[in-house]
């Protein structure tokens, strides 16, 4: 049986470790490695890289995908896509969807991961539809979670849901490191034994079960894993390479990678680890194993955000009360899986209701939409109390919310004026609008200002 191998140090290693920031200039030189290692997909954009690209790099994303794409013609480029929220915290209209999703493919993008938070496939049906019309290939997302009503016939009917939408692919999608050896199997079996796509699963290493997890979900017949290079694999990263393609070709799997060339890639950037450990940027707490992630199911990225949350409040002492409260407030809001945009919402609302001393007296505007209905379907019922004390009398949203918006295209076109220079921007502007501007500004002035030194150079 082949397995066939995608990077994630280009997107989730990077994401997972030192929160997205590691620029195009750094990693260009071994592109054209990753191209002739055997990957079977280099996952290099979606997820933060957007938001990070603009708001940290000062890189236009999307000419970041163009350079990868030139550089590496000959494997498949892969992003995620959060369904009806791109890659942002809210949900977009039909049309700024299908636009975002063929934007990508012409600039690159070979296979988009589509997920939703909730695993309401209203909000990826759009995305997988416009993805499939353009040639790329579509991978549907179970976003996976454990919960009371959570388990394994919820997910294969999933699934089946997922393939009836015509997805090439099915991702088991574990964010938090939560999925076992054991309930990966079966999971994996269960899927193998009523779809008839492939079945690809991601995972983190920071339970410390992914390893085992990946070998026997393998076991149990799924085609596609993801792992991470050495020295960017462990912690909330994902399980490594090298060790999971040494380890199944042991047990006779056939795997395309190239084992001296995924030398040559650790190689590479095992400086940048050591550059990055010593100026801060992976702090070396993410880097170990955290098993009390089995009982909070709190993701890496959530971990994190919440020390820094508590830390500029000068609350990092409280740091167990709000993971404790964290599922109490996941059982109020009907089991969400705990992934990107829920998880950041559950955690800050956690961490509100333990620092005011009384739940629920402080409320995101997140929370609140998330309440009256517009992210989706709740997966479980919402406590009738919490909605009380959230909504008051209004009646929560059961509809498509997606259904009621307006494009935002044409207006942020016409806002942005000639500071927009492709749909692209525009796109850009769409999804993170304060720094897709700035950034423009900027562009802007490095263009003068390299305008001025090749006037003064010529005279």
């Amino acid at each position: 049986m082949e397995v066939k191998i995608t990077e994630t140090v280009l997107r989730d290693a990077n994401q997972s470790l030192i929160a997205t920031r590691m620029p195009f200039s750094l990693f260009e030189p071994i592109l054209s490695t990753l191209d002739k290692a055997g990957y079977y997909s280099l996952e290099c954009w979606g997820g933060a890289t957007f938001d990070s690209c603009l708001r940290y790099l000062d890189e236009d994303p999307w000419e970041r995908l163009r350079k990868i794409k030139a550089a590496c013609p000959n494997t498949k480029l892969q992003m995620l896509l959060r369904g009806q929220n791109l890659l942002g915290y809210k949900h977009y209209s039909d049309e700024t969807v299908r636009l975002f999703v063929k934007k990508s493919i012409e600039n690159g993008i070979d296979i988009i991961r589509i997920f939703d938070a909730l695993n309401d496939l209203r909000n990826i049906e759009t995305a997988v539809d416009e993805t499939l019309k353009n040639g790329a290939i579509a991978s549907g997302t179970i976003c996976y979670t454990i919960s009371p009503i959570h388990n394994l016939d919820t997910f294969v009917k999933l699934a089946k849901q997922i393939e009836s939408l015509g997805v090439q692919t099915i991702c088991v999608k574990d964010m938090a490191g939560i999925l076992s050896p054991k309930a990966g199997y079966d999971l994996v079996k269960a899927l193998k034994e009523n779809v008839k796509v492939p079945v690809s699963v991601h995972t983190h290493a920071t339970s410390g079960l992914g390893f085992m997890t990946l070998l026997k979900c393998v076991e149990a017949g799924a085609e596609i894993i993801d792992t991470a290079i050495s020295s960017f694999s462990g912690g909330t990263s994902q399980p490594a390479t090298e060790t999971m393609v040494y380890a199944l070709k042991e047990f006779g799997y056939d795997i395309a990678v190239n084992q001296k060339l995924l030398k040559k890639i650790n190689d590479f950037f095992k400086p940048y680890k050591s550059e990055v450990m010593k100026n801060g940027t992976l702090n070396p707490l993410v880097m170990g194993t955290q098993a009390d992630v089995l009982n909070y199911q709190v993701p890496g990225g959530m971990l994190s955000n919440l020390v820094a949350q508590l830390t500029a409040q000068n609350e990092l002492d409280r740091l167990d009360e709000v993971l404790e409260e964290t599922p109490r407030v996941r059982k109020d809001l009907g089991y969400p899986p705990l992934v990107t945009p829920l998880s950041q919402m559950v955690g800050v609302q956690a961490a509100a209701n333990v620092l005011a001393g009384e739940r629920y007296k402080n409320v995101s505007t997140e929370i609140k939409s998330y309440v009256k209905g517009e992210y989706g379907k709740a997966p479980g019922e919402i406590d009738k109390d919490v909605q009380k004390k959230i909504l008051g009398d209004e009646e929560p949203y059961t509809g498509r919310f997606a259904d009621t918006l307006e494009p935002e295209f044409p207006k942020a076109k016409e806002y942005l004026g000639s500071k927009a220079k492709s749909d692209e921007d525009v796109l850009s502007y769409i999804a993170f609008p304060n720094q897709a501007e700035a950034f423009f500004d900027r562009r802007e002035e490095r263009k003068k200002n390299t305008f001025t030194y090749k006037i003064v150079r010529k005279d």
